[in-house]
């Protein structure tokens, strides 16, 4: 099995771009953990056989891991030869339409996918797997889909909101004779999906079910789009159903059993809420302690040791364990957990770090997106060879993330974009990542702090009037931005950092504030108001959270995207499910939990 897994990994991997000994590593990490499941469940009995095919589009490895969650056995598809032998077949897939279709041609596959779907045999196609179907995009429009189904992808307008679409939408099904009021593929109209995309079909009322096809939408904003559409043996999702909970699992598990119409489920939700949802993001930073372990800890504006006067003064503060922290929050209901790495393991080889161990533990048991921050940067491994920031987010990948969170790296490029007189160099991190990846799979971590002035003219950065004075009596302020763990102060401000990054590609802002770090008293309003309206990208506000009324104020008056927590969670003082609750109560759209025993 090892040398088959090498073998696949290898042929995968090689028109990515990557290094020999890149490539090397990665096929190691898949021999550790990508290739667990076994022919024979617990129970002694034969698991049936779902084929997928990974041209390496992002995180996989989740994917594999809820198929396997629901008693099936993957294999890989390694050629297009492969595909005839598939009965059941998974085209998933994230990043750009025409580099998407363009590996799909030039790899031979897609005349074989055609033929599989045109055979009766089961397909299930995935963000760019659905996109595929259709007749193209405004993304890339000389590149051609399969045209199976009629229609064309269009950008989401921007005007009004953030682009990409990332978050927990419907998929409510467009009622007809045949559907009436029984579930297809186990979608019920009252749950929340995980969708990450720019482009997406318009729904044009009854066009496509004219043709034979079932059809759920969503809507963002005033546009309804298609969200999951089906016919016969097959099956086609914008959104990611192994990142989306209770609600993904159940669609996967009537994909592969078959069961395109059923029952309502007694749980569903009587009042379906069509829109996208307020993300509540649980955060978890990761380091070593003073004893070597790995812990979740907290910081007091990015101090994460104990204060003098405790009994542990001076150490490492110590609040659990990752995986089993990650879990706790994923049955809470959290809409996405993101680990931020804040130890260096400079001795260590690539393959070998802890956090790669702490993502593939998590992904096995938490279905919902996972973000890695920390290190995602061009590195010299233990054993000398350069490896590109690229390749380390690969790595991770792999291992189970979603996303890559860039920090510092960010603002030194950011400094270099405008030296360059706002030309992109194709160089950075940010670029080579959405440019492989998409750019839903980079999010830059920003750590600003107040800079007090007294006039406008004082400053030649971007400043605010603010309502919460200096120590000196002062009215304005400008955020300057800080790398290395907020230690070292640059001469950027933050809007200049966020519209440099997005230029890049960058598909989402994690903003902090070392102001308000482990402060409890609630996020910077001002700082976040101010940062969502120079982008155009969502923005997730950070830092400063006590309790639940903290992230409906954040919600309220910011229009951000998410909001994230972590020393509140951390210590037990309130819960993931007592934020949302509280949302809910200020008349806030949340995706609400799900049990995960109708599975």
């Amino acid at each position: 099995m090892a040398m088959e897994v090498i073998r696949e990994q290898q042929a995968l991997l090689t028109g990515k771009g990557l290094s020999p000994t890149t490539i090397k590593k990665i096929v190691r990490l898949a021999s550790l953990g990508a290739v667990r499941s076994q022919s024979i469940n617990p129970e002694g009995f034969a698991m049936p056989v779902v084929h997928l095919l990974d041209y390496v589009a992002g995180n996989v490895r989740s994917l594999a891991n809820a198929v396997e969650k629901l008693g099936y056995r993957i294999e890989w598809i390694k050629t297009p030869a492969d595909i005839e032998k598939a009965q059941s077949l998974i085209l998933p897939g994230v990043g750009h339409f025409g580099h998407c279709l363009s590996q799909f041609t030039e790899g031979g596959y897609l005349e074989p996918i055609r033929k599989h779907i045109q055979a009766g045999k089961p397909f299930l196609g995935i963000c760019v797997g659905l996109q595929a179907l259709f007749e193209g995009s405004e993304e890339s429009p000389d590149v051609p889909g399969l045209s199976l189904i009629p229609g064309k992808l269009i950008r989401f307008d921007d005007c009004s909101k953030s682009v990409p679409h990332i978050g927990w939408n419907s998929a409510k099904v467009a009622r007809t004779a045949h559907a009436d009021d029984r579930s297809f593929y186990g979608l019920q109209d009252g749950s929340k999906y995980y969708y990450v995309h720019s482009y997406a079909v318009p729904y044009g009322v009854g066009i496509l079910e004219a043709a034979g096809w079932t059809v759920a939408t969503a809507k963002y904003g005033d546009e309804e789009f298609v969200g999951a559409i089906g016919r016969r043996n097959v099956l086609a999702t914008q959104f990611h159903p192994e990142k989306s909970g209770a609600a993904g699992l159940r669609l996967l598990k009537a994909f592969l059993e078959g069961h395109e119409w059923g029952s309502p489920s007694p749980n569903m939700q009587t009042k379906p809420d069509q829109g996208l949802t307020r993300r509540v993001i649980a955060c978890l930073d990761v380091r070593t302690n003073d004893h070597g372990d790995l812990v979740v800890t907290k910081g007091d504006q990015y101090d994460v040791r104990e204060k003098a006067g405790t009994a542990a003064a001076g150490l490492v503060r110590n609040l659990g364990k990752p995986v089993d922290m990650a879990r706790k929050y994923y049955d809470q209901g959290a809409d996405e957990i993101t680990f931020l790495n804040i130890t260096s393991f400079r001795n260590c080889p690539l393959a070998d770090l802890p956090m790669l161990e702490i993502l593939r533990k998590t992904a096995e048991s938490v279905f919902v997106p996972l973000t890695i921050g920390g290190g995602i940067r061009a590195t010299v491994d233990a054993d000398g060879s350069e490896v590109s920031a690229l390749e380390v987010a690969t790595i991770y990948f792999k291992s189970g993330a979603d996303k890559v969170s860039i920090g510092s790296d960010a603002v030194v490029a950011a400094l270099e974009y405008y030296d360059n007189g706002k030309r992109l160099s194709g160089q950075t991190a940010i670029e080579l990542i959405s440019a492989a990846y998409g750019k839903q799979a980079v999010v830059v971590s920003v750590d600003p702090k107040r800079v007090y002035v007294r006039s406008v003219g004082d400053t030649a950065h971007e400043t605010i009037r603010t309502s919460y004075r200096g120590p000196a009596g002062e009215d304005y302020c400008w955020y300057q931005c800080t790398v290395r763990g907020g230690r070292e102060s640059t001469d950027m401000d933050v809007q200049q950092l966020v519209q440099a990054v997005e230029a890049m590609g960058a598909g989402e802002i994690l903003l902090n504030c070392i102001d308000k770090d482990g402060s409890n008293t609630g996020f910077d309003i001002e700082l976040v108001r101010e940062v969502k309206s120079c982008v155009k990208i969502p923005v997730i506000a950070s830092s400063g959270a006590g309790t639940p009324a903290h992230f409906a104020e954040v919600f309220q008056y910011t229009g951000t995207d998410a909001a994230l927590g972590a020393g509140m969670f951390h210590r037990g003082e309130y819960t993931v499910k007592d934020v949302k609750d509280h949302l809910v109560d200020q008349g806030l759209l949340v995706r609400r939990l799900e049990e995960t025993s109708v599975i």
